[in-house]
């Protein structure tokens, strides 16, 4: 048998309002008999407890159908075993988790199989667990099938033995469950958690030894940017999804706008809201969108992002506070991709750089800065080092710092000597190509000492090594970073390290300045960008060009 889990022409499809399932379901027995199931079940908490049937758009169905319509009865196997459904907010997300596993749980024929729905928080988890059992209590055939124990989050089969158990990964037990069928709710807030990936690796194991199992995920876009497991589970299905990747036992149903659209700013146009919500005009309603649009827009940008990424599934670039710096609201629109440290030494006419850096448990951050020798536009690079130490101490950013280490932004290093090193290697790198500032390498003097020995022990004379004040003295540097960004006369390498670092900036009114602190961030590291400001605050002073003549890099120069 063949079949695709790739959907090419999905963007047409979801702008059409058709189904995002690319094949019909294998086994259409095996299908009809679940949604048989499934379509009788009561969504108790619906006004007159509809059935899904009554209540559900199309899209449900087929994706359930998807689901079930997998497994082969005759070899035992299920062909397609793992889903991911991204969809936005009140779309009934948690409430087809339920109905999912209630009728798994009783089309389930191993004996004293586990089902498990795995919420990140006991408040998550309950919201699938009150829809279950209602489904049970509210259907007296059902309630002689399956027995609910409300206390303790679980349904049991009283032929089968069979158990269906909602567990939340904050307090119940995770690890040791043999489960038979998982489903994954609020994917996005696993990716914050430190061993989220061990855990839910955990929570799959027992499909090895269960060949009709599967692995459902569920979730929405999260208000910050998508991190580990989610980043990760993101990716992976957005390549199944379109082609890049071949996975035919994994089916991606994702409700998202096509980058064409987010690109003309065509899902803020309240009659695209349709695109990301199948279910408008059932579990969502369109007068309850606008509405929540409209305060939003009231509320400034971090709401209106908090929104768009919630109700309408765009993902977020930046966190966006009512206390964010400035120049976060034009950090995205000055990205250049390509942008690498040695794009910047072929473009440039001097280079200064900037360091920030803390103890072991802080971010070691370096921003190169270059001064475009043709347009003048100033042209950012970062680099970061933390000492492993930090994923111990951070758990709660741990999963962000090792995406980080993925993409080549940041180096975790065992020995802080390491960091020192390489950061002294680039600075060198600069030195040698004869673009750095006679006045070019501006610190934050506290903990800087190793690098300032590292340095000099090269041959960099301590002159040009400038202390930059900080607090509210560093509050030229940040203004100058904001009006660059905000003309687009500064560009950067629109790498997602940066992007988060810029989210976490939370600004504090001194008088009438304003200063950018760690201490004020919390956890969130914003070393690289405070190393920025350092680097801005040197540029800012119009260095001497120093680099190669322009006629040279042309090759006019007539000696």
């Amino acid at each position: 048998m063949r079949w695709t889990t790739a959907c090419p022409d999905w963007e047409r499809r979801i702008i059409a309002g058709e189904s995002l399932i690319p094949c019909p379901p294998l086994f259409s027995a095996e299908a009809e008999a679940a949604l048989k199931i499934f379509r009788a079940l009561k969504i108790v908490d619906v006004p007159g407890s509809p059935t899904f049937e009554e209540a559900c758009r199309e899209w449900v169905f087929d994706f359930v159908g998807a689901v079930f319509g997998a497994y082969d009865a005759e070899t035992g196997r299920r062909l397609i075993n793992e889903f991911l459904l991204l969809i936005s907010k009140k779309n009934s997300k948690s409430t087809i988790a339920a109905g999912i596993m209630v009728t798994a749980l009783l089309r389930n024929w191993r004996q004293n199989a586990e089902f498990i729905i795995i919420a990140p928080t006991i408040k998550v988890a309950q919201n699938s667990a009150d829809p279950a059992m209602s489904m049970v209590t509210a259907d007296p055939e059902l309630f002689e099938i399956l027995k609910p124990i409300p206390h303790l989050r679980m349904v049991e089969h009283r032929t089968t033995g069979a158990t269906l158990k909602i567990l939340a990964a904050d307090s119940d037990v995770v690890t040791g469950n043999k489960a038979t069928g998982v489903l994954i709710d609020e994917l996005h807030l696993f990716g914050t958690k430190a061993n989220a990936e061990a855990m839910l690796r955990e929570a799959r194991g027992g499909l090895t030894s269960r060949p009709e199992g599967f692995v459902i995920a569920l979730s929405t876009q999260g208000e910050e940017p998508p991190a580990g497991v989610f980043k990760q589970w993101l990716a992976r299905f957005r390549d199944i999804r379109d082609g890049k990747l071949s996975a035919p036992k994994s089916l991606g149903v994702l409700y998202e706008f096509p980058k064409a659209m987010l690109e003309a700013k065509a899902h803020l146009r309240p009659e695209n809201f349709y695109v990301t919500n199948p279910n408008m005009g059932a579990s969502v309603d369109e007068e309850f969108l606008l509405d929540e649009y409209a305060k939003a827009q009231l509320g400034g940008e971090g709401s209106v992002r908090g929104f768009l990424s919630k109700h309408l599934n765009v993902e977020v670039g930046l966190n966006m506070g009512s206390d964010r710096w400035a120049g976060a609201d034009f950090w995205e629109g000055c990205g250049e991709e390509g942008l690498t440290l040695e794009a910047i030494l072929a473009r440039c006419e001097v280079v200064v750089v900037g360091i920030d850096g803390g103890g072991l448990d802080d971010l070691l951050g370096l921003a190169v800065l270059g001064r475009c020798r043709e347009t003048r536009r100033w042209l950012m690079w970062h680099r970061a080092w933390a000492h492993r130490i930090v994923l111990e101490r951070r758990q709660e950013i741990a999963p962000r710092l090792l995406d980080f280490e993925k993409d080549g932004d940041l180096t975790i290093v065992d020995d802080p000597a390491q960091a020192v090193t390489e950061l002294a290697d680039i600075v060198m790198q600069v030195e040698q190509a004869e673009l750095l500032a006679e006045q070019g390498i501006g610190v934050d003097a506290a903990g800087i000492g190793e690098i300032v020995d590292e340095l000099t022990g090269r041959g960099i004379a301590l002159e040009r090594i400038i202390g930059i004040s900080q607090g509210w003295k560093l509050n030229g540097a940040i203004k100058t970073a904001e009006r660059r960004l905000a003309s687009k006369t500064t560009a950067h390498g629109g790498r997602p390290m940066m992007a988060w670092c810029v989210g976490n900036a939370r600004i504090v009114q001194q008088g009438n300045a304003i200063s950018i602190t760690k201490q004020v961030s919390g956890t969130a590291k914003i070393d690289p960008l405070m190393s920025s400001f350092n680097a801005v605050a040197l540029m800012a002073t119009n260095p001497a060009a120093c680099g190669p003549s322009v006629y040279t890099t042309r090759g006019l120069l007539i000696v």
